[in-house]
């Protein structure tokens, strides 16, 4: 187990000095723990939930109970990690007292490190306001899958608004947040906005050149598999080893091999 707990200030430090962050997706205790033992350095609860854990096609319909639900679990399951807790859908969007109420709850229910939003430019005031509360904000400019329909689908940003990229990312700092996702966008655009920011990037589907890296762990772990981001390297294959260890436990209870002897109790 890692000594000490990531802060705020080990990302500005990280930055500084070239040490790229590493970042990680969890919605329970068990792989939680298992991620902040490895010695994992941010852990999102994303609101991506929707998609790995209901089977949903898009993050939309995930509510604040069940973002606060998850991320109780997931922050007293680490001791290491800084958790962050996904503000989903509308919950931040109607105005900043919205806002600043409903990360409120998160942070008090759960006991998370802080909240990150979706938008830039149009959600500065709101990330502004959370930040003079007291409330870490870590933005997220780019592919914002909130704003799905808006987009049409998940197609790659920035290279018809290249510019409202890196105007989001400026305007998400200036506002006060900590770091910035970028998601799904050009990796020279992401080089680009990485260097003309002085708080650290964090990339998913946006290049080598981010101060830091996030994939969603199902996707990493290969457990999730109904589709495959370009941008997903797969360090596992969970979904057909466990498929493998099902199979075989229905084998030995059919064929009575299950349980043995020294399974049983005398």
């Amino acid at each position: 187990m890692p000594a000490k707990t990531v802060s705020i200030k080990d990302f500005r430090r990280m930055k500084e000095s070239g040490t790229p962050i590493v970042a990680l997706t969890a919605y329970e205790a068990l792989f939680a723990s298992i991620m902040d033992e490895a010695g994992v350095d941010l852990i999102l609860v994303g609101d991506s939930l929707a998609n790995v854990f209901q089977g949903r096609p898009t993050t939309i319909p995930v509510t604040l109970d069940q973002m606060i639900y998850h991320g109780e679990i997931v922050a007293r399951s680490v001791s290491h990690a800084f958790v962050i807790v996904d503000l989903p859908f509308l919950s931040f969007q109607v105005n900043a007292d919205d806002a600043v109420r409903n990360a409120g709850e998160v942070m008090k229910r759960t006991l998370c490190s802080g909240v990150k939003l979706e938008g830039g430019v149009a959600v500065a005031g709101t990330v502004r306001r959370l930040v003079d509360t007291g409330i870490p904000v870590l933005g997220h400019v780019g592919l914002t899958p909130q704003s799905v329909h808006v987009f049409g689908g998940f197609a790659l940003r920035g290279r018809d608004d290249r510019q409202k990229v890196i105007d989001d990312a400026v305007a998400v700092q200036d506002a006060g947040a900590f770091a910035v996702v970028l998601e799904k966008i050009p990796k020279d655009l992401a080089a680009e906005i990485t260097k003309k920011l002085s708080i650290p990037t964090i990339g998913i589907g946006a290049g080598p050149d981010c101060d830091g890296q996030i994939l969603v762990t199902p996707d990493m772990l290969g457990l999730f598999t109904q589709y495959k981001p370009a941008f997903v390297r797969r360090y596992a294959e969970l979904a057909g080893e466990s498929s493998n260890g099902i199979r075989r436990f229905i084998e030995d209870v059919r064929s009575r091999n299950f349980p043995s002897d020294s399974e049983s109790y005398q």
